[in-house]
């Protein structure tokens, strides 16, 4: 068998210096302690570190990097467990520490491959479950199967419904997740669902680059929204790229809805898949007469032949979050520029862990 171990090594356990005794307050010392200042016993321990082990935060194998580092805001070292899986496919998953009445979070976004990574995390849950978790919150940075949100066709399933099915049945009580492709997909889960948005950090790094006139564009009519909010938060104008594909085999037609004329775009989206679609938003904002063209996303899926389509574009950067660990050659690309959530995460699950507002995060 193969062992993915996700344990976190015990030497990162927080540990606190506790209070001086008699702090701020006058006291006596009685004879018997006056002796055990005196003769200290030899057996004495020192005092040890005290933490909250009632909240615990755990890894799939999909994203420790960015487990790691929400551990790392939290202050609190990684929760212990071990992902086996046999040389047939099989995965076994054992938590390696007490979680009886604990408040437990999951971190693991279920990217490529997708499948594995889901059955990960829903054989994780089950444990947690067996093992007496008080609460289970799976955090799921990249929520897949979400575009398959509605029967476009007959006779073909609604996946993302099946997956909060999934996720409910297995025993999770609530679900943290991020840049849902459609925001209506919270309706599908019958547990409460707090939906998080990259937008802080991205709208802080775009104000960073101080690009001029900065004009947001959306590169279909789905996204209006999400850009309409973005252009909203740093005072800027506002695109939208019409895309039609004339017959079946006939490249997509691009019309550009607002004026782009001697300006910046940056176009705006929730996915970079193979980033087709989003190489042609940009050849046809600079035939319209744009300066320069950006690109934005939270999720950077990057598959196929995205990065060598991005390294040949006329993009001249790509953001994006570590919602899901890039490959070797999209980390190499210079033209992707990778933004941390983890800050933004650590904050949910601690709101969340305290009962109180996550939605103040993001007002």
């Amino acid at each position: 068998m193969q062992t993915s171990a996700t344990a976190a090594p015990s030497s990162h356990e927080v540990r606190e210096e506790g209070a001086e005794a008699g702090d701020g307050m006058a006291t006596v010392a009685t004879a018997k302690e006056r002796e055990v200042e005196q003769h200290p016993r030899s057996e004495r321990k020192p005092h040890r570190a005290r933490h909250d082990d009632k909240f615990k935060v755990f890894s799939g194998t999909a994203n420790p990097a960015l487990t790691d580092e929400v551990c790392a805001s939290l202050g609190i070292p990684r929760a212990q467990a071990n992902v086996v899986r046999f040389s047939d496919g099989e995965v076994y998953v054992q938590v390696l520490e007490n979680v009886r009445g604990a408040d437990v979070f999951i971190v693991q976004p279920t990217s490529y491959p997708v499948d594995q990574h889901l059955l990960e995390l829903l054989l994780m849950i089950d444990a947690l479950k067996r093992a007496s978790a008080r609460r289970i919150t799976p955090v799921i940075p990249y929520f897949g199967y979400a575009r398959q949100d509605r029967k476009d066709k007959p006779r073909a399933p609604i996946s993302a419904k099946l997956i909060a099915d999934l996720l409910t049945v297995a025993g999770s009580n609530r679900a943290l997740v991020v840049d849902l492709h459609a925001p209506q997909i919270q309706g599908f889960f019958n547990i409460p669902v707090d939906h998080m948005f990259a937008s802080p950090v991205l709208v802080d790094h775009v104000r960073k680059m101080e690009l001029p006139e900065l004009t947001i564009v959306s590169p279909d009519a789905g996204g209006v929204e999400r850009a309409r909010f973005f252009a909203k938060k740093i005072d800027a104008a506002l695109a939208i790229v019409d895309k039609r594909r004339v017959e079946m085999d006939v490249t997509e037609v691009m019309h550009v809805i607002g004026d782009v004329k001697g300006r910046t775009c940056l176009i705006l989206d929730d996915i970079i898949d193979t980033a087709g679609t989003l190489v042609k938003t940009a050849d046809a904002l600079l035939n319209a007469g744009a300066l320069k063209a950006y690109a934005c996303a939270t999720h950077a899926v990057l598959s196929g032949p995205a990065v060598e389509r991005i390294a040949k574009s006329n993009l001249e950067q790509v953001i994006v979050t570590n919602t899901i660990p890039l490959s070797e050659a999209a980390r190499k690309q210079p033209k992707i520029k990778v933004l941390s959530i983890a800050g933004l995460i650590a904050r949910a699950i601690q709101s969340i862990h305290e009962e109180t507002s996550v939605s103040s995060l993001f007002a």
